[in-house]
């Protein structure tokens, strides 16, 4: 009872979350949180860095990711020591390479790829685990067990980004392409649901010049999908159905990655498939196989009240808030838009 519980719970908090994201990012006021002046141009007058709600969004969806990740391997008894290592290994790999694989496929230096970054982590996961127990084998005692732990992390990856699409509405990428130029069944689904971005400085303005046209909703439809995908996940998660909650979230996600590409309209590399599109696809291949790599061990069943109390831990907490923090100021600080400032006294307030 206290499982359907929780994923009710959850359910109806992101159902709120969305339908007020939907209807308020586009605007032109949810891209830029505030402005630093950073060096001064002239008397009375500064140049500024823009800080966003691109960042923030980004910065809350890591946070509630690993903290979803803290719950799910909490609940099986892998101790908190052990799941911030996985944590500090895994996003020293994502985060880079979230720039680093945007730069090669794109071949642009001040954006970052999502997709990119879950492809590797997928990848990487279970041999990032397997080094983590071979190393500390005989120093410490760790466990980790390998197929609820790649469980959490698939399901913990499907919320964050599902979260973290909403940055994308606020920043106004990842667009999809025009009503105008879909076919006639798309323009009649998407009529009444589609998004409309404003402001000059979103990328779908600069980028495509299509601000103030009804394009197709493709970031809400991941931001569905996903969340959904996680909750599904966390669901089979908590009754002990491990390989069918990393099997059905990174087909999900993968999946839908893959074919989400045909109804966007941003640059997404050269060629008819896109090299995304080609990650998504060899990760769902490659998800197939490893419940057959690593078979599921003998645990007992997961106990949510027991992963519940390690999200209140202090040094869980003081993880959060630093990861939140330096994820902000990593992808927070707008390379692509700037700002000029002026300062002065309020005459009759003196």
């Amino acid at each position: 009872m206290i499982n359907s519980l929780f994923v009710l719970t959850l359910a109806a908090g992101f159902t709120l979350l969305l339908a007020w994201s939907f209807k308020t990012l586009p605007g032109e006021r949810w891209q830029i949180i505030a402005s630093v002046p950073v060096a001064k141009e002239a008397p009375g007058r500064w140049r500024g860095v823009n800080l966003t709600f691109y960042g923030l969004l980004t910065a809350n969806a890591y946070g509630a990711a690993v903290a979803v990740l803290f719950v799910l391997l909490g609940s099986v008894s892998v101790p908190l020591w052990s799941i911030l290592v996985v944590v500090a290994f895994i996003l020293m790999l994502c985060v880079p390479a979230s720039k680093l694989i945007a730069r090669v496929v794109e071949k642009k230096s001040y954006t970052f790829t999502v997709g990119g970054a879950s492809f590797v982590g997928i990848v990487l996961a279970p041999w990032v685990i397997t080094f983590i127990r071979k190393v500390s084998a005989g120093m410490v005692d760790i466990h980790i067990p390998m197929m609820p732990a790649l469980a959490a992390l698939s399901i913990s990856y499907a919320l964050g980004e599902g979260i973290g699409r909403l940055a994308c509405i606020s920043f106004g990428c990842c667009y999809g392409k025009p009503l105008s130029r879909v076919h006639p069944i798309l323009r009649r689904i998407f009529e009444n649901h589609s998004f409309i971005f404003f402001g000059k400085t979103k990328k779908i303005a600069y980028a495509s010049g299509m601000d103030g046209e009804k394009v197709i909703p493709v970031q809400a439809i991941t931001s569905v999908l996903y969340i959904a995908a996680a909750l599904i996940g966390i669901h089979l998660f908590l009754h002990s159905h491990f390989p069918s909650a990393l099997i059905l979230t990174v087909v999900i996600t993968q999946g839908w990655r893959a074919f989400s590409e045909l109804l966007r309209a941003d640059y997404r590399g050269e060629g008819i498939v896109s090299a995304y599109q080609i990650m998504g696809v060899i990760a769902i291949v490659y998800s197939l196989t490893l419940p057959m790599l690593f078979p599921s061990e003998a645990i007992g069943p997961p106990d949510l009240m027991a992963g519940l109390g390690y999200v209140w831990n202090p040094t869980s907490l003081l993880f959060l808030y630093a990861l939140r923090l330096a994820i902000f100021l990593y992808t927070g600080r707008s390379m692509v838009t700037g700002s000029t400032l002026s300062f002065h006294v309020n005459g009759n307030r003196i």
